[in-house]
């Protein structure tokens, strides 16, 4: 790449860098064509871009910017993923091709300006996804009102019951 190109690239990736949600930085040793290819339509799924950058241009590319917390992991062939969509699942494709290949390695991550090692990346993994929080919440929040409900009605339906009781006593006194 020449000069110009490469202060293109940085430009660009420094941007990107810039307004992130989640940036995984991968190793990828003996990794081939094939699997980068499948590693990356698995991505693409979640809205987010595997770049494989040299580790000079990410260092410029990261100045100015929260992911530059992550320089002592620039070393060796690195790929970074970047989204702004999706975190939950970006990290489950993330682990799950690392699980079934043992070529990928995750170094570490950034998540809204935090630094997120391997093994919280992968409690972040098992997370379930956004609809099924949003599903979990909803039937939390339905269930207490029809406790309330349940409750409420208790005392009314409680007090009918002893005035039947009392009805049924003296119709048999009688």
């Amino acid at each position: 790449m020449d000069r110009r190109t490469k202060e293109q690239v940085a430009a660009e990736l420094h941007e990107k860098l810039k307004d992130f949600k989640l940036a995984v930085l991968t190793g990828y040793i003996g990794m081939d064509v094939a699997k980068m290819t499948a590693l990356r339509v698995a991505l693409r799924k979640s809205n987010t871009e595997l770049r494989v950058v040299k580790n000079t241009l990410l260092t410029i590319a990261s100045r100015e910017t929260d992911f530059s917390a992550l320089e002592e992991y620039f070393r060796g062939p690195l790929a970074v993923a970047i989204t702004r969509g999706n975190v939950v699942e970006t990290t489950k494709a993330l682990v799950d091709f690392a699980k079934k290949n043992a070529n990928l390695e995750i170094k570490a991550a950034m998540m809204n300006g935090k630094f997120l090692s391997r093994e919280q990346l992968s409690i972040l993994a098992e997370l379930p996804s956004r609809e099924v929080l949003i599903g979990q919440l909803l039937s939390l929040m339905v269930g207490v009102q029809a406790s309330l409900v349940n409750v409420l009605s208790g005392v009314p339906r409680n007090l009918v019951g002893v005035l039947d009781a009392y009805r049924e006593k003296k119709a048999s006194a009688n």
